[in-house]
């Protein structure tokens, strides 16, 4: 069975996968798409943030 490594550089190769890829890219430098990722992470977390926005 292959490995999870294995299935992701494979799916990477694709034409799906390069879109995803580049999406990502994309999402990871617009500023308020890594805020709205970093408060979803935190929410799981448990982390909430600073009442007032201190």
């Amino acid at each position: 069975m292959a490995s999870l490594f294995s299935k992701l550089a494979h799916l990477a190769r694709t034409p799906q996968g390069r879109r995803a890829v580049r999406q990502a890219k994309q999402f990871a430098n617009d500023p308020r798409r890594r805020k709205q990722a970093m408060d979803a992470v935190n929410k799981l977390r448990g982390k909430r943030k600073p009442p007032y926005g201190h």
